[in-house]
C-alpha cells in the first residue's frame, strides 16, 4: 500500500500548492485527478457510487463530502481537501485543510488557523497513540484528549476513520472520541485512515440538496485531517506521508519505521 499512500499525498500536494484566491474546486478537481493518472492510478472516490470527482473539497461550515465545482475559493476560507486514489488494486486516503490568508480580516482567519492546527495536533496525537495501541480505541481517546487540551472544539461523532486496503472503507471503524466497551485489537497488518473532523462550535451536521456535502448544523467553521497508516512488526508507518510521519511524530516521541 505504500505505492497508492505516496500518490494519494503527491495529489494532495498539487492541489496544495494550487490553492489561491480565484481558483475554483473544479480545477482543483482536474489537477489532483491528473497527478493520479499520470503515476498509473485511478481516483477512487468515484468507485463510491453515486460520486463522480477525484476530490471532495468542503469549505467553511462544510465538514466533509464537498462537491468540487465552479465555486471560486475567496480571501479567508478554510478550506478543506479529501482525496484518495487506487493503485494497483490497493487504497490511499488522505486529507489537509489550509486557511487561505485575508489581511483585511485578521481575526477571522486567526480564528481558523487555531482550528486547523487543533484539527492536525490531534491527527497525529492519534497516529502517535496507534504506535503503542493495544486496541483501536486507544487512537480516538488520544484525538480527543488533543481536542480538550486545545480549546473548546467540537469532535464531529457522524463521520469516522476506518480500514483501508483492497477497497478505500473497511472496517474497524476508527473514532475520533473515546467509546466505551470493547474494541478491534490492534496486530500487525492492520492499515487505518485516522481522520478527525473538528468544528468550532457544535457537532450535528446535515446533508445539503447535493446529497453529498455536510455542514454544521450551527454555521460554525470546520477542520479535516487525514492520514492512512500501517501497522507492521517493527511499528507504524504513515502511507500518505512523504516521510512516512517523520516530522508530524517527532513532537510526540515517537519514530515511524519503514516497512521491510
Amino acid at each position: 500500500m505504500v505505492r497508492p499512500g505516496l500518490v494519494t499525498a503527491a495529489a494532495l500536494a498539487a492541489v496544495r500548492a494550487a490553492i489561491d484566491v480565484g481558483v475554483s474546486t473544479l480545477e482543483l478537481d482536474a489537477i489532483a485527478e491528473e497527478v493520479i493518472r499520470s503515476a498509473g492510478g485511478i481516483p477512487n472516490f468515484p468507485l463510491e457510487p453515486g460520486y463522480s470527482h477525484t476530490l471532495c473539497t468542503s469549505i467553511n461550515d462544510a465538514v466533509v463530502h464537498g462537491i468540487p465545482s465552479g465555486l471560486r475559493i475567496a480571501a479567508g476560507d478554510i478550506v478543506s481537501i479529501d482525496c484518495g486514489a487506487e493503485v494497483d488494486g490497493w487504497n490511499g486516503d488522505a486529507a489537509f485543510t489550509v486557511v487561505v490568508p485575508d489581511p483585511d480580516r485578521a481575526d477571522l482567519v486567526a480564528s481558523r488557523e487555531a482550528l486547523n492546527a487543533a484539527t492536525e495536533r490531534s491527527l497525529w496525537a492519534g497516529i502517535a497513540a496507534l504506535a503503542k495501541a493495544k486496541v483501536v480505541g486507544d487512537i480516538g481517546a488520544a484525538v480527543e484528549r488533543s481536542i480538550e487540551t486545545s480549546g473548546d472544539y467540537g469532535i464531529i461523532e457522524d463521520f469516522t476513520g476506518h480500514g483501508i486496503g483492497r477497497s478505500m472503507h473497511e472496517d474497524p471503524e476508527v473514532y475520533n472520541f473515546r467509546v466505551r466497551g470493547s474494541s478491534p485489537k490492534v496486530r500487525a497488518g492492520l492499515v487505518v485512515a485516522i481522520e478527525p473532523m473538528i468544528t468550532t462550535g457544535g457537532i450535528e451536521t446535515h446533508e445539503l440538496a447535493d446529497g453529498w456535502t455536510q455542514v454544521t448544523d450551527d454555521g460554525s467553521d470546520a477542520a479535516h485531517w487525514e492520514h492512512s497508516v500501517a501497522v507492521h512488526e517493527d511499528g507504524i508507518w504513515v502511507l500518505t506521508a512523504d516521510d512516512g510521519g517523520v516530522a508530524g511524530l517527532a513532537a510526540f516521541g515517537v519514530v515511524p519505521l519503514p516497512l521491510r
